[in-house]
């Protein structure tokens, strides 16, 4: 039984693929190419600008015109980071029993703070989750364990006894290596790693309310 819950961020608390999906969608606009449909791009999104480049542009980071198109797709992800970023169904509802049940929860993501801050404020969330890590909080990102044990100590949080809820096979990997008990999120995004029962997190769940039981509610 665990005493806590840290969460991924995109993918696993939020569906933010839309508003990604969208700031793709104004840089191909940008170089006179039609918009690709949302559902082409959300399998990509964990990938963050990553995944985004190289589904909208066949781009990856060692091509040489990968820093400059990657600096716009943040402008255009910036200008517009939560217009149709939604909680996950079921989200809302278990963040608030655990609240209510004084449980504590937080967010560990990869994605930067300049993104991570303004989007968890936008959701409301900011004043209620025990802390918020960005992929540039830790000088190593997830997969490597740096994040969630930075997020365990800040928040005063038993790595043993807390779960990490993820939708890539990265979360479970840093999980692990964080020695943590890790739960697949199996809503989400998933990538291209593999089936998702096949990453052996302890538990592949399909819904946020499956978290329950897993801290005795």
């Amino acid at each position: 039984m665990a005493d806590a819950i840290l969460f991924d961020l995109d993918g696993t608390l939020a569906d933010t693929a839309p508003d990604l999906a969208a700031a793709a969608n104004r840089l191909r606009a940008e170089h006179d190419l039609p918009p690709l449909p949302p559902e082409a791009l959300r399998t990509h999104t964990s990938s963050g600008a990553r995944g985004m480049l190289r589904a909208a542009f066949d781009l990856h980071p060692e091509g040489d015109a990968y820093p400059d198109m990657v600096a716009r797709f943040l402008v255009h992800y910036a200008s517009a980071l939560c217009v149709h970023t939604r909680l996950f169904d079921g989200m809302a509802e278990l963040l608030d029993t655990l609240d209510a049940n004084a449980i504590p929860w937080g967010i560990v993501t990869n994605k930067q703070a300049r993104f991570t801050l303004p989007l968890v404020a936008a959701l409301g969330l900011d004043t209620r989750a025990c802390c918020v890590v960005s992929g540039d909080t830790t000088a190593r990102p997830k997969p490597a364990p740096d994040p969630l044990l930075h997020a365990c100590t800040q928040a005063h949080l038993d790595p043993a006894r807390t779960l990490y809820v993820g939708d890539d096979l990265r979360d479970i990997d840093a999980g692990r290596a964080a020695g943590m008990p890790t739960v697949a999120a199996a809503w989400g995004y998933l990538g291209d790693e593999g089936p998702v029962t096949a990453w052996q997190a302890d538990h592949v769940i399909g819904t946020p309310a499956e978290l329950r039981p897993l801290v005795g509610l």
